[in-house]
């Protein structure tokens, strides 16, 4: 597991899409741990929650644009304002049922936004998203 990136936080407010996607991502022993928040600020109070004089810095987040409360956009929003050592080199993959081109085009624009998928994550999706963003550990084959 060596490649393995050494944390992923799915933020999303579905029991069973965390379930399939952390499923997905621990049967291809993508990450040594996988953190699941089933809101937007609960997502927010980890990643600004010291651990050990450290923060908890996924290299990728998985977030779902439509949540109750606070929203993915909402999110991104309350993200943007974190210090940059409760950010780190985080990849935020946006990860939605959402077909709304309102959307799509909304998050090319948004430079936190580093690719934008629909559920449900696939295997071949995974591996994309990680040879784009991880290329020194998951090289295409």
């Amino acid at each position: 597991m060596s490649n393995a990136l050494k944390k992923i936080l799915l933020i999303d407010d579905s029991e069973s899409d965390n379930f399939i996607h952390s499923r997905l991502l621990k049967k291809e022993n993508i990450a040594e741990e996988i953190v699941i928040k089933y809101s937007a600020t609960d997502a927010l109070d980890y990643l600004s929650t010291l651990v050990e004089k450290k923060y908890p810095q996924p290299e990728l987040i998985f977030l779902d644009i439509n949540m109750p409360g606070m929203n993915g956009w909402e999110f991104l929003e309350h993200y943007e304002k974190l210090e940059i050592d409760q950010k780190g080199g985080i990849v935020i993959t946006m990860l939605t049922t959402s077909s709304s081109d309102t959307d799509r085009v909304k998050a090319s624009t948004n430079t936190l936004i580093n690719r934008f998928e629909n559920k449900p994550l696939t295997k071949k999706r995974l591996y994309d998203i990680l040879e784009t963003h991880f290329p020194d550990r998951f090289s295409k084959d």
